[in-house]
């Protein structure tokens, strides 16, 4: 069960619209959401729940990943078609790349150093829908690959050495091998509007996909085929999965909730007020706190998830 155990004042917004997605550096205690609104990340130390600084020069900044092996850090800025990144402890040497249109979701394989950029891209440009493979340690664009629609999330499947990104219409998960890198490698379909939210259980292959429809499916990730499904309590965004809970947190912007899952039974086990439009998380798995970041009031609930 999620306790509610703090609150975290964060700056005002600047400009129209809240947060979006956020990633947290365990090994330091640093939580990274993006502040669209302020162009900006905004900073947090999750030892001790307090807001540290912002990061500026973003802009529309929609996303943000971490990893932990190469301690990089890369911000999609939808607003300027590139992608960020930088070393925590020298935050002001952050360089930028030129990707696609609208980059979102982000995935980084950390032994080829390629960081996938989902785009949103824009209907009206024929060819716009693409993801972008970049080369890190280059600072370029190694290859770009069509996919059938807008992109949402995306992940890195360290097993199998691929990425996975949900496509919002037609609904689909595509999966794409750096070893392929001129399409698609495989597609699987999802019965459910709008595939968003996506995460993965590693070790027992599954892939979580929460749909704009309402629902969240349990996949086989080898085989795209679907284990079981559950209702949510409405359209979902962001999603993280608890190794060690076995829980799964779906974050409900309307009415402004989190939905909380048991990942071997896909029973809601709760569901968790927030804020009527807080649609993005942040998840520290080491401290097992779960952060809500609420764009009325701009603060992030905090919880601990009890079990």
């Amino acid at each position: 069960m999620l306790k509610h155990i703090g609150t975290i004042d964060l700056p005002e917004h600047q400009n129209a619209g809240g947060f979006d997605h956020a990633a947290v550096h365990t090994g330091l205690g640093r939580l990274y959401v993006a502040h669209t609104a302020n162009d900006a990340l905004d900073v947090l130390d999750t030892e001790t729940d307090t807001y540290l600084h912002s990061i500026p020069g973003l802009t529309g900044v929609a996303g943000v990943l971490v990893s932990e092996t190469t301690g990089w850090v890369f911000t999609s800025n939808r607003g300027e078609n590139s992608v960020g990144m930088f070393m925590p402890k020298s935050e002001s040497t952050l360089e930028k790349v030129t990707v696609g249109i609208r980059p979102n979701g982000l995935a980084f394989d950390d032994q080829r150093g390629l960081l996938l950029s989902a785009h949103v891209g824009d209907p009206a440009i024929p060819g716009s829908f693409t993801v972008a493979l970049v080369d890190v340690a280059g600072r370029r664009v190694q290859t770009s690959i069509p996919v059938p629609g807008r992109t949402r999330w995306t992940i890195f499947d360290p097993t199998a050495k691929v990425f996975y990104v949900n496509i919002a219409n037609p609904p689909q998960i595509v999966v794409i091998d750096p070893q392929m890198p001129d399409r698609v490698r495989r597609v699987y379909n999802i019965p459910a509007e709008g595939p968003h939210g996506l995460d993965m259980n590693v070790t027992e292959r599954r892939l979580f996909c929460a749909c704009d429809g309402g629902i969240v499916f349990l996949l086989n990730a080898d085989t795209g085929e679907i284990l079981s499904q559950a209702a949510l309590s409405g359209k979902p965004d962001v999603i993280f999965y608890n190794s060690t809970r076995q829980h799964l947190y779906v974050a409900i912007g309307d009415p402004g909730v989190i939905d909380v899952f048991d990942t071997q039974t896909l029973q809601r086990l709760e569901t968790v007020p927030a804020e009527k439009g807080a649609h993005t998380l942040g998840f520290d798995p080491l401290r097992n706190k779960i952060y809500a970041f609420l764009p009325n009031t701009h603060r992030a609930f905090v919880f601990n998830d009890l079990a």
